[in-house]
């Protein structure tokens, strides 16, 4: 059987491929549909030979669906990928699946059904690394599904509605979620992507850092000739100073730094009594 440039062409548009992968796959296989089986084989190899090497740019995608929402990182090596439509819509399609059937982790993902097809997400992600000729790696995902919760999500430097180079996904419980608890919920995310805290309040926050910052100043202070009870008052001191720099609720809030984020919340509280509480929230920045 002969082929065409048509021929060519077409295999092209269903494949991506490259037009010389194409004519050798036909000349290979004379038959579009074999062809296209014959460069998704090329294409494991490519992949394979493509997955040694860094993946470091890419997108964070932030999709909620109802009380489900799931934050995404999807790797590609430069950021000419991470803008092309082909990249961006496998990471819009892949965030929507994890919401969809509630995927928590990285290894149920990738054996995951690719929306409406027959192929597995590893697939279509061997695929994408053959069709644009770059390592891509999905990295990680965080997966918030609780009825009792609301969510709220902020992406910086976005380049489409649910993707960006940065992404915050934050749950909390409120009496009734009107634009007032929208706004808000929106401001305290834009505050934790400025700020990236470390724990939400003081009792979450992990001890082995706050013993690691007591004995940095301990260090700091040995050859200061102060007594022992001074300089664990300064000690104090510096902890309650560390502790408005990492945890969340203890923070300056970034739209008015002379008042604090759990000063922000009680007053909100106080004058909408909607009892808002932060529950919870993942922070992606891409590459990190």
């Amino acid at each position: 059987m002969s082929f065409t440039s048509e021929d060519i062409k077409k295999l092209r548009n269903k494949t991506g491929a490259g037009m010389m992968d194409c004519k050798k796959a036909l000349d290979e296989t004379n038959d579009i549909e074999k062809a296209i089986d014959w460069l998704r084989k090329k294409g494991i190899n490519t992949a394979q030979k493509k997955s040694e090497r860094s993946a470091t740019d890419g997108l964070i995608t932030v999709k909620i669906e109802d009380s489900t929402g799931v934050i995404l990182e999807i790797n590609s090596e430069t950021d000419f990928v991470a803008k092309n439509e082909n990249f961006q819509e496998f990471c819009e399609i892949t965030s929507k699946l994890c919401a969809k059937n509630k995927i928590q982790n990285l290894d149920d993902l990738l054996e995951a059904t690719f929306e409406d097809s027959d192929s597995k997400v590893k697939d279509e992600l061997t695929n994408l690394i053959s069709k644009l000729g770059e390592n891509i790696v999905i990295k990680k995902l965080k997966l918030v599904s609780d009825p009792n919760l609301k969510l709220q999500k902020y992406l910086h430097n976005s380049v489409s509605e649910n993707s960006g180079k940065l992404g915050v996904l934050l749950s909390f419980s409120v009496k009734e979620n009107n634009s007032s608890v929208s706004e808000l919920s929106k401001q305290i995310c834009m505050h934790i992507a400025a700020t990236e805290p470390k724990s939400i309040d003081i009792d979450s926050l992990d001890n082995s850092i706050v013993s690691k910052e007591k004995d940095i100043y301990k260090d700091q202070l040995k050859s200061s000739g102060k007594p022992d009870n001074i300089i664990e008052k300064i000690i104090e001191g510096k902890i309650k100073k560390f502790y408005e720099d990492v945890c969340l609720l203890e923070q300056p809030f970034v739209i008015d730094n002379k008042v604090k984020v759990k000063e922000v919340i009680s007053e909100f509280n106080k004058n909408n009594n909607l009892d808002l509480t932060i529950k919870n929230y993942f922070i992606f920045k891409l590459g990190l």
